[in-house]
């Protein structure tokens, strides 16, 4: 009894106690954010299982490139913080998993074993890393509660230089492109801003609000069911295309006309 309360009365002793206090809570503290973690990202995707789910199928599917933690390697990217909307954009699109690297990832039919729930299960398990967008929900991306209006002047202002006026993509620098947006869902669209894959730029709600989102689906979603008032299209890809068929047109029209002219010439006596 002597020693310890000598070692009560000792000056430090207190200090002693504090650092053990606090390293008690936080021990504490990381026990309960770490068990917490996979439950707010199942709650998120739908199901607890799914975090377990998707991580046996991140390993069998998509470790090889990714890491077996997601933690990126020379052929892939880290995916730690990316978030569930991600991985959704890129598997629903069948541009993950890759069959050949480059530039870009083209869109393409899924995987056979890519379907809804294994998309859910692998997204779950990415947004347990990190967090990161989730998901919309269909509220989010209902263009019927979208204006039209507002989102096409949103979408001029920061979308045509790529994309075109109407969606309809165009090439970029060092072998990427803007792809045509007739083929992405709704989800797909708002995904893609909040993501920013590929040479995207990032959308968040600090710059275009969910709402301003959903406004710019509105005017994607409507511009590309109206028909062309002048006829062919040409794939709305705009006046280099036009100025292109123009000149072909004409120059064909014109060698035609000379050829016309010159043989009703040689048929005089």
């Amino acid at each position: 009894m002597t020693r310890i309360t000598a070692w009560r009365r000792h000056p430090l002793a207190r200090y002693a106690v504090l650092i053990l206090a606090l390293s008690l809570v936080g021990m504490v503290y990381a026990a309960f954010v770490q068990a917490g973690k996979p439950a707010d990202a199942a709650l998120a995707a739908g199901k607890v299982d799914d975090v377990a789910e998707g991580k046996s199928l991140f390993v069998l599917h998509c470790s090889s490139c990714h890491g077996t933690n997601a933690q990126g390697t020379t052929t892939a990217p880290t995916l730690v913080g990316v978030g569930a909307a991600a991985v959704d954009f890129q598997m629903s699109t069948g541009r993950m998993p890759a069959a050949n690297p480059g530039a870009q990832a083209p869109r393409k039919p899924p995987a056979r074993w890519v379907n809804e729930t294994t998309t859910r299960q692998i997204a779950a398990y990415v947004q347990s890393l990190g967090g990161g967008p989730q998901v919309p929900g269909a509220e989010q991306v209902d263009a019927k509660l979208g204006d039209a209006g507002k989102g096409g002047e949103l979408f001029r202002a920061n979308c045509i230089q790529c994309h075109n006026w109407v969606g309809a993509g165009g090439a970029l620098t060092q072998g990427k492109y803007a792809p045509n947006l007739n083929e992405a869902s709704p989800t797909q669209i708002y995904e893609a801003m909040v993501t920013g894959p590929q040479a995207m730029p990032v959308f968040n709600d600090t710059t275009i609000t969910p709402e301003e989102k959903r406004d710019m689906i509105a005017y994607i979603t409507q511009v590309r069911a109206q028909k062309d008032p002048g006829g062919f299209g040409l794939g709305r890809i705009g006046p280099v295309t036009e100025g292109l068929v123009a000149w072909i047109v004409g120059i064909t029209a014109l060698v035609l006309a000379a050829i016309w002219i010159t043989a009703k010439k040689r048929q005089k006596p």
